[in-house]
């Protein structure tokens, strides 16, 4: 059977860009600015290099403009009742669906998406995600209570899905009571400007949302801006980190989207025939330029050769033409540059031995004017690799599909995870107790389940590891919006002493040598009782063999000495942690919960002993001593409690299936402590970790570390598993340096100085560590010491879509 050309008709885009004279400005405070006295960047077909419209290049000063517009605005928008922000949000999604049509044109025309994508999975989606999020608007006091907006947020979206991320991100900030700058990408600016209208047209108040065009200048003045409280970006890993770098110590709250290198598992007790589609949705959907685009391929080995073939069959009938015609597949990839990247990643694997596989032929200019010009490149099936082959590690970002074996589930799995990057993951059987078995072994952020490549803002998106942190959709999406009442802390300029000694921090400090003073005063026990670390369920002396004292209130009474770790004894630490954490994070919760409760009977048995420790190191008296101590076993009660309480939830979306919200541990939680309340702080971090089947890798307080290293006992008989809690002692910072910079440690809490606030921050970047950094907290303070927060901070949400149904035909997909 042949298929003709079936071109979607371009005057109403065409006309739409007349309109505005094909030339655009910056949208702020509900007004275009005359794009006249700036520099102005073409917009081009991808599909066949035609001219659409200049856009002006936002200047420093726009963005001044812009996020002034966005603060003014801020008062009235965020305090206005829930009712309003819904009826506006409403407003915005009956407009997106008024012009619908023309959106998807637009949008297939400025990105060289195919209509069909756009018309029937972009522009749905975001429509969806304005409907959703009014409700949440409507009902936010309810169903947030204690929190408050952030302020302005500025949001940064890619090429891929212009209208769909502007979508993604604009909908809850305005929901919770932002206000929003955003910055659409140079290479798609259409669509951003089209909604800009749409916002007209709805009757948005001025200032709520601002839309400006510009470069990566232009992205990092918007994004370090003093008067912008947070910033949401989607995009590649290298921003990603230079973000979390450049925002360290500001206060500023981030979410990041980044890249990715999704795998897709195909058993052999698949149905075959559907894997294939699914298959061909998740990497050869807008063009492999997907950041959860399905791009490895990991196939049982005894059905492998069968699999293949029918994969190269139906890539042989894939269409790739103009992103006009709604009788194609696939159309052209963003721009020329995009183009050689992928070009040369197949260079690559040819010159690494590996088989490349291009059945289809381009478009030419015989096919419609222009095709020559348009940034064309075919499916392609990659074979022969190895788990360190170049395309096997490394996003491409293309229509390139790279295939491996396996022959166990336990081998596809280690595969799976054999990647820095853990967004989604696509299993494909027959028998759901190996499929969620693999869904729930996987580390990725979305898991579907005989289908890929399916949204829903009912449900959060987003990863774990080197794919960034944060959730997009669902009411995990609304926590990236708002902050806890009761904190205060406003954005904040890292002052430049702090920059300039940042390369000197977290170096080790002189151990102080013995005190014949003050030990002369007060002896030590006859027989010596210097705790060591507590590494793997066990205590090690420190690496270096070097002590720290530990005096009284008074200065005047030697009360103990504890070992002074360094790199090696962190290393250690991390080590048990890690070898740890699989085994915990599985057992039961009920377990886990058993277990809290055994170490609060154990401290509650020792409460006059840990009293009076805590009064010697503090001075703080007997009573004081004795709350804080009885708040630290209350606080293990707490979690003990939610072990079996916070395991997630089913998500309500539009889908003919089950999609379950599971929060998983994090992982590895490495977390420094100051000097306020040193034991409450010690049970209020590591048992909200643990519980929810974490490892934790914890520094008490430097000054009063006396009362974690007095709970080895307590952990020892409580039935804990070796290496699920370990506790290093001496110089914070250093270990706080140490455990920033470890490439395995998953996430990093950080409760202390400004230096260290800042350096903590930075460092994590180094392979995307989610971080929970603030000041030193009233830890005896419900409202500051316990609950939802901690709880969120020790999980990742993954959302696992399971199709049901016998008429289910499995692919799914976003169309």
């Amino acid at each position: 059977m042949e298929y003709g050309p079936a071109p979607e008709d371009d005057s109403a885009a065409k006309a739409w860009l007349a309109s505005h004279s094909s030339t655009f400005g910056s949208f702020i405070d509900n007004a275009w600015s005359s794009p006249s006295s700036l520099p102005t960047a073409p917009s081009h077909s991808p599909a066949d290099g035609s001219f659409l419209a200049s856009t002006a290049q936002s200047s420093p000063a726009d963005v001044d403009r812009a996020v002034a517009s966005a603060r003014a605005a801020f008062p009235s928008w965020s305090s206005s009742p829930g009712h309003s922000r819904a009826r506006h949000l409403y407003a915005l999604a009956r407009g997106l669906q008024k012009h619908s049509r023309l959106l998807a044109v637009v949008e297939a025309l400025d990105n060289g998406k195919p209509i069909r994508e756009a018309r029937d999975a972009d522009v749905p989606l975001a429509v969806r995600h304005f409907y959703s999020h009014a409700g949440w608007a409507q009902v936010m006091d309810r169903e947030l209570p204690g929190y408050e907006p952030l302020g302005v947020v500025s949001q940064i979206v890619p090429w891929n899905f212009p209208l769909l991320m502007l979508a993604w991100k604009i909908a809850p900030a305005l929901a919770v009571g932002n206000t929003v700058v955003l910055k659409p990408a140079p290479a798609t600016r259409l669509s951003a400007a089209l909604f800009a209208d749409i916002v007209l047209e709805s009757g948005l108040p001025p200032g709520v949302v601002n839309i400006l065009s510009g470069d990566n200048a232009t992205a990092e003045h918007l994004a370090t801006h003093p008067g912008v409280d947070k910033v949401a970006f989607t995009g590649s890993t290298q921003v990603g980190k230079h973000l979390q770098r450049a925002l360290a110590g500001t206060n500023t709250k981030l979410s990041l989207e980044l890249g990715g290198k999704s795998p897709v598992i195909v058993y052999d007790s698949a149905d075959l025939d559907s894997a294939v589609e699914g298959v061909v949705n998740g990497i050869w959907f807008n063009q492999g330029q997907v950041c959860c685009a399905g791009s490895r391929l990991l196939v049982q080995e005894s059905v492998a050769e069968k699999f293949l073939d029918k994969l190269k069959l139906r890539m042989r009938s894939l269409r790739v033409g103009h992103s006009l015609d709604k009788a194609i597949d696939m159309s052209a990839l963003i721009d020329g540059a995009q183009k050689e990247r992928v070009e040369e990643f197949i260079q690559i694997a040819k010159d690494e031995g590996a088989d490349v596989y291009q059945p289809t032929a381009l478009p030419t200019d015989s096919d419609f004017p222009g095709a020559s010009k348009g940034h064309y490149f075919p499916p392609t099936l990659v074979t022969n690799v190895q788990s360190t082959s170049t395309l096997v590690q490394e996003e491409i970002f293309g229509p390139v599909l790279v295939a491996q074996t396996f022959r166990t589930p336990n081998e596809a799995i280690k595969l799976a995870n054999n990647s820095r990057y853990g967004l989604s993951a696509g299993v494909w059987t027959e028998q759901v107790g190996l499929a969620m078995e693999t869904a729930l072994a996987v580390k990725a952020g979305v898991l579907w389940i005989n289908c890929h490549n399916l949204f829903d803002a009912a449900a959060g998106f987003g990863g774990y590891k080197e794919s960034g942190f944060g959730r997009e959709g669902g009411k995990e999406g609304l926590y990236e919006y708002v902050k806890l009442a009761w904190k205060k802390t406003k954005k904040q300029e890292v002052p430049q002493s702090v920059i300039d000694s940042s390369s000197d921090w977290g170096k080790p400090k002189t151990p102080p040598l013995p005190s014949p003073t003050a030990s002369g005063s007060n002896p030590l026990h006859t027989v010596d009782r210097t705790p060591k670390m507590y590494i793997g369920g066990s205590q090690k002396r420190p690496d270096g063999n070097y002590v720290l004292p530990i005096l009284d209130h008074s200065s005047s009474k030697l009360l103990g000495q504890v070992g002074d770790g360094n790199r090696k004894d962190v290393r250690d630490a991390v080590q048990a942690a890690n070898k740890a954490a699989g085994g915990w994070g599985k057992r039961a919760a009920y377990n886990r919960s058993q277990i809290m409760f055994y170490i609060a009977e154990n401290l509650s048995i020792r409460r006059s002993e840990f009293a009076q420790r805590l009064d010697d190191m503090t001075g703080c008296g007997l009573d004081a001593a004795s709350d804080e101590v009885d708040e630290s076993i209350s606080r293990l009660f707490t979690y003990a409690a939610y072990a079996d309480k916070y395991g997630g939830s089913v998500q309500e979306t539009a889908f003919n299936g089950v999609t379950s919200a599971v929060n998983e541990p994090v992982g590895v939680v490495g977390c420094t402590l100051g000097d306020n309340n040193p034991l409450l702080a010690f049970i209020s971090a590591i048992a909200p970790a643990i519980v929810r089947g974490n490892a934790i890798v914890c520094v008490p307080s430097e000054k009063y570390p006396l009362a974690a290293t007095d709970l080895y006992q307590v952990l020892d008989t409580s039935d804990l598993p070796g290496g699920v809690v370990n506790i290093v002692t001496g110089q914070s910072d250093v270990l706080a340096k140490t455990l920033a910079e470890h490439q395995h440690v998953d996430a990093m809490w950080y409760f202390g100085g400004e230096e260290g606030r800042y350096n903590v921050g930075r460092l994590s970047a180094g392979n995307m560590k989610r971080v929970f950094i603030g000041e030193d907290r009233d830890w005896m303070d419900k409202q500051q010491g316990e609950g939802e927060e901690f709880l969120r901070e020790s999980t990742e949400v993954k959302n696992i879509w399971l199709p049901i149904g016998e008429s289910m035909s499995g692919a799914g997909g976003a169309y």
